[in-house]
């Protein structure tokens, strides 16, 4: 069932996204060459209680953190693990935050100290493919006018887009209805209503857009070995637009 949220439902999912935003720039300082993504993830479950916040993911279907960090050729729902990040890397810091019930997600890519040419390209087509999207969000729009605008980029710019993982609709819950593919056909698809409240959230690969899975049966990554990367809204559908509730740059 595809819910339309309340003003006040909306609110809350605003002041979850307003504390989402707030721990992302957190991150932000603490990427570096030598850190460990366990440490962001003991900082990020710290960070949220002080601020009467939980993360909302851990314990979601058995998942035990409190972020997800992808690193690399992984693409998404990688473990925060023990091993220092490397000069060049680049890590996916992936999170839900939930406010007195409020919810919001949004994932980032940071680059670790100096990231190559090709890497700082993979970055910025992924945030540009969800610009373009961000800006297909309106009411009357259909949801394959969002991951057409995707595909027609990234695919431009020599990338390609994952297709085993989707945006979703959230609130109450984290995942919901409607899936939010980041490829398809315009004009095509469920039609975007005011009120619904979903996640953008391409993920872009430098090679083939195919996935495996880890043994953790969580954690997926290309399978050429190819580095991914992907940002991600969560976004109100309005009748004066897209309301990002994770805005970084407001």
């Amino acid at each position: 069932m595809i819910t339309r949220k309340s003003k006040r439902e909306i609110e809350k999912m605003q002041a979850a996204g307003d504390l989402l935003v707030q721990a992302h720039k957190e991150i932000a300082k603490m990427i570096k060459p030598g850190i460990t993504t366990m440490e962001i993830d003991t900082f990020i479950e710290g960070f949220l209680a002080d601020h009467g916040a939980t993360p909302e993911q851990k314990g979601f279907n058995g998942y035990p953190y409190a972020i997800c960090a992808s690193i690399n050729d992984e693409i998404c729902h990688g473990f925060p693990r023990e091993e220092k990040l490397k000069d060049g890397d680049i890590v996916t810091i992936d999170m839900v935050v939930n406010l007195n019930g409020g919810l919001a997600d949004s994932a980032w890519t940071y680059a670790v100290g100096d990231v190559d040419e090709k890497g700082k390209r993979l970055l910025e087509v992924s945030k540009v493919s969800l610009d373009k999207a961000v800006e297909q969000a309106q009411v009357g729009n259909r949801i394959g006018d969002i991951g057409h605008a995707v595909q027609e980029y990234a695919e431009g710019e020599g990338f390609s887009v994952v297709r085993d993982f989707t945006g979703h609709g959230i609130g109450p819950t984290i995942h919901e209805e409607p899936h939010i593919p980041h490829f398809g056909l315009p004009n095509k698809g469920l039609r975007l209503k005011q009120g619904m409240v979903i996640t953008i959230e391409p993920m872009i690969n430098e090679g083939t857009w195919n996935s495996q899975m880890d043994a953790n049966n969580w954690t997926a990554r290309t399978v050429d070995g190819g580095r991914s990367a992907q940002y991600e809204h969560t976004i109100v559908i309005t009748k004066d637009g897209p309301l990002l509730t994770t805005d970084q740059d407001k």
